[in-house]
C-alpha cells in the first residue's frame, strides 16, 4: 500500500508539472516551433542519424571499449571522437552479448540511412558526443533533483550501465514515430519503420532486464532500480515540454495497461500505443537543457544536419 501511494503521488507531481509548464515558461518555450512543411526527407534523416550515432557509440563502448572508428571506419564521416566512452566494469556475460550486438545493429542502420541519401555530403558528420561519467551524474541529479553521493558511475557495473542505458533508446524510439508521418517517399517511410522495430525491440529489451531487477538497490543508495527509471521518465517529460510521452518501469494501477497493472514493462499510452516526439522535443531532451537552441547533454556543440543547425543558427 506504501509502495502504491508513493507511486499515485509521483504520477500527481508528473502531470501537475506537465499541465502547468505552458504557463510557467516563457511564450516562446510554451508554442512548439514547428519544422518547415518544405523539410526533405533527406534532411529528416540527417536528423535522425545524430540518435543513431549516440547509440551505436555508447552500445559499443559500454560494451567492448571501442567505439564507431573501430567497427565502422568511415560511418563517422569525419566526425570528431566522443568524450568519455569507455567499456562498462564488471559486465555479466549476456550484458555484454546483448549490447554489442546492439552496437552492430546501429552500424547497419548508419550504413543503411547513409545508402538511402546516396551522397555523402547530405549524410550528417558525426557531431561531437560526450558520454561521460560527469554527465550521466547530472542527468541522474536533475532526475532526483539533489546530488547523489558518490556520483553516479554509469560504466561501474551491470546495474549501473542498463540504468544508463535506459537514459537514451526510448527517446530515439519516440522520435522515430513523430518522424515517420512526416515523410514523403514510401521507400524511406519503410526503411525508418524497419529501424524503429529494431530500436523498439532493444528499448523493451533494456526495459525487461531491468524491470526483473526492479526492486534491488542501486549500491551505494538507497534507492531501488524501479524508482531509478521513474525519475528519469519524469526529467525526460519535463526537458521535452510537451507533456507526459515516459514513463518508468512501476507506475500507479491507473497509468498501467488497461488500468490493471502496476508494472509498465513498455511505456505507452492509454491504448498501449507508443508515445510520439517531434524533432524538437528530441533535441531538447538530448541536449538536457530543455531547448533545442541550447545545445549540451549528449551533443556539447550540438545535433549536425540543417534542422538541427537551424535552431541554434
Amino acid at each position: 500500500m506504501a509502495l502504491h501511494t508513493h507511486f499515485t503521488t509521483l504520477s500527481i507531481v508528473v502531470l501537475a508539472l506537465c499541465l502547468m509548464q505552458p504557463l510557467l515558461l516563457p511564450k516562446s518555450y510554451s508554442s512548439e516551433m514547428l519544422v518547415s512543411a518544405q523539410t526533405s526527407d533527406q534532411e529528416l534523416l540527417a536528423l535522425a542519424v545524430n540518435y543513431d550515432y549516440l547509440e551505436a557509440e555508447f552500445y559499443l563502448f559500454g560494451s567492448t571499449g571501442l567505439g564507431l572508428d573501430f567497427y565502422g571506419p568511415g560511418l563517422a564521416n569525419g566526425g570528431p571522437s566522443p568524450i568519455g566512452g569507455r567499456m562498462a566494469a564488471f559486465l555479466d556475460p549476456l550484458t555484454k552479448d546483448i549490447f554489442f550486438q546492439f552496437g552492430l545493429q546501429k552500424i547497419g542502420h548508419l550504413r543503411a540511412i547513409r545508402s538511402s541519401l546516396g551522397d555523402q555530403a547530405q549524410f550528417s558528420s558525426r557531431p561531437l558526443l560526450n558520454l561521460s561519467d560527469n554527465l550521466f551524474a547530472q542527468i541522474m541529479n536533475d532526475a532526483f533533483g539533489r546530488t547523489l553521493r558518490p556520483p553516479f558511475n554509469p560504466y561501474a557495473n551491470t546495474i549501473n550501465f542498463l540504468i544508463a542505458s535506459y537514459v537514451i533508446p526510448y527517446v530515439g524510439v519516440t522520435g522515430l514515430v513523430g518522424t515517420i508521418s512526416s515523410v514523403q517517399s514510401p521507400n524511406i517511410t519503410q526503411q525508418l519503420a524497419g529501424i524503429l522495430a529494431i530500436e523498439s525491440g532493444q528499448d523493451a529489451i533494456i526495459r525487461a532486464m531491468l524491470y526483473e531487477r526492479r526492486n534491488l538497490p542501486v549500491f551505494p543508495y538507497t534507492i531501488n532500480v524501479a524508482e531509478f527509471t521513474n525519475r528519469i521518465s519524469m526529467l525526460r517529460n519535463q526537458l521535452g515540454r510537451s507533456g507526459l510521452k515516459d514513463e518508468g518501469l512501476v507506475v500507479p494501477r491507473e497509468l498501467g495497461a488497461e488500468g490493471r497493472v502496476e508494472g509498465n514493462i513498455l511505456s505507452a499510452d492509454n491504448n498501449s500505443i507508443t508515445y510520439g516526439r517531434s524533432g524538437q522535443e528530441v533535441l531538447k531532451i538530448a541536449y538536457v537543457t530543455g531547448n533545442e537552441s541550447i545545445p549540451g547533454g549528449f551533443f556539447p556543440n550540438g545535433a549536425n544536419g540543417r534542422i538541427a543547425r537551424s535552431f541554434i543558427n
